[in-house]
């Protein structure tokens, strides 16, 4: 199991390294040569739709910015949200239908770069399950990523908006990656929601079959019934009220990864990864699956027209935290330092 073990010396490490970075930054300066040192956490970086991460990271547009970044890899979603309310990191890359979700929570954390304009995630069956549709879910073993993340929160709204009684829906944490292929492999589950790379590992091993596709804005408005705008960078409110020039110089420099991924090929994107990503898969299938679902990259990084509405509309059906709350969706995310950062990076630059 190369991936937990991996996970486990990353954030052992990461997260005192964290502190320190969070200290710099409250004195303006810090890092190399008086960079703003930051950090940012994520779980599961193989996952394509951390990619304008990975890239901005790579191709030196946070230097580019006087941004001394640290990505950090961590084991879960939760352990990331958590990291970030408690100042052990800067800001987080993940699901933004978690910003309402630390609403709920009275912890106020706030969107700033939409990065996927859809979730990235498939809905798959593994061979021999007897399920063919979200609609045979009742009874099965559903595998998700995490309890209280996106996968499950997809997962069980699929099963519910296809008639599925809550009751009979059983979800399963396998994590994500390999091991989340190792789950289909020994029939642990029937079913899962899951991203790229393991997607493609599960195809080629005809280990399963897909059954919804949340790959594209039509495809999830086709299996959710709106838009679900998925990866997002996200920061404490109250951090970026002290911190309006870092938060800033992040989000151009993430803007300048979409712009660069927007003027370049799956090929040509896939030769800036490192080989590990692609290990599990092999560097043609990945190549070939981040093909498959370029149209999930955000464009101009803002929140999709009724992005908010829709997720809200998703949570109070299934997320725990979410049902019976109000939330104040204007302050889940902010479309202001995106459309500066439009003004200020040229477009495909580097």
């Amino acid at each position: 199991m190369r991936y937990q073990k991996v996970v486990v010396i990353t954030v052992a490490t990461a997260l005192s390294a964290a502190l320190a970075g969070c200290a710099d930054n409250k004195s303006g300066s810090g890092g190399a040569k008086g960079a703003d040192s930051v950090t940012i956490g994520l779980s599961n970086q193989e996952n394509q739709n951390y990619l304008p991460l990975i890239l901005a990271d790579r191709l030196g547009f946070f230097k580019k910015q006087g941004l001394d970044v640290k990505v950090t890899n961590m084991k879960d979603p939760g352990q990331v949200n958590n990291a970030m309310v408690n100042g052990q990191i800067d800001g987080s890359v993940g699901f933004y239908d978690k910003t309402m979700d630390l609403q709920a929570k009275h912890k106020h954390t706030q969107a700033v770069i939409q990065l996927l304009q859809a979730p990235g995630m498939v809905a798959m069956a593994r061979k021999g399950s007897g399920v063919d549709s979200p609609k045979d879910y009742g009874g099965k073993t559903i595998g998700v990523t995490g309890m209280t993340g996106s996968t499950a929160f997809l997962s069980k709204y699929l099963a519910v908006r296809n008639g599925v009684p809550d009751k009979r829906i059983k979800l399963s944490e396998v994590a994500a990656g390999p091991t989340f292929v190792s789950a289909f492999d020994h029939k642990e589950v029937d079913a899962g929601t899951t991203t790229e790379p393991a997607i493609s590992s599960i195809l080629k091993k005809k280990l399963g079959k897909i059954i919804a596709d949340m790959r594209t804005p039509a495809g999830t408005k086709a299996a959710v019934g709106g838009p679900y705008p998925g990866t997002a960078m996200a920061v404490r409110q109250d951090w970026a009220k002290d911190h309006k020039a870092t938060v800033q110089k992040m989000v151009n420099a993430m803007y300048g990864s979409l712009q660069w991924m927007q003027t370049h090929s799956a090929k040509q994107i896939t030769a800036k990864v490192p080989a590990d990503f692609y290990k599990g898969p092999g560097k043609k299938a990945y190549q070939q699956a981040l093909a498959n679902q370029m149209g999930m990259f955000s464009p101009n990084g803002q929140m999709p027209t009724d992005g908010p509405q829709s997720v809200y509309r998703v949570l109070r059906k299934v997320d725990p935290v979410v049902k019976g709350k109000k939330i104040d969706l204007a302050k889940t995310y902010t479309d202001s330092y995106v459309q500066k950062a439009a003004k200020e990076v040229k477009p495909g630059s580097k």
